[in-house]
């Protein structure tokens, strides 16, 4: 049987010291990482029969009720939720509730 080199691993597991060490130097290398910023209103389920059938004026029914507030993911996980609102005549969010970093890692697992 052949001998093979183990190959060595850092703990990747992160706690106080080694995220305190980070700095600024440290997130400089991720800060220019494009990422896809999404906001849900609702969702549905329809058939592709009655897909085809909409037009202008069509109304879709979502899974979600007036005033509720809208989930805001990043690369499709959920960072935080929030409402519309309007400011110069252009639609924005208001974050009303922003995920703990520690709940989005415990997604992540």
């Amino acid at each position: 049987m052949e001998d093979y080199a183990r190959a060595g691993f850092q703990n990747l597991e992160a706690d106080a010291t080694s995220t305190a060490n980070l700095g600024a130097n440290g997130l400089d290398m991720i800060l220019d990482i494009p990422v896809t910023v999404a906001v849900e209103i609702g969702r549905t389920t329809i058939s592709i029969s009655n897909l085809l059938k909409l037009n202008p004026g069509s109304v879709v029914e979502l899974d979600r009720f007036a005033g509720e507030p809208m989930d805001i993911t990043v690369n499709g996980t959920l960072v935080a939720r929030g409402e519309v609102v309007v400011v110069n005549e252009k639609f924005g969010i208001r974050l009303t509730d922003v995920v703990s970093a520690a709940e989005r890692v415990r997604k992540l697992k």
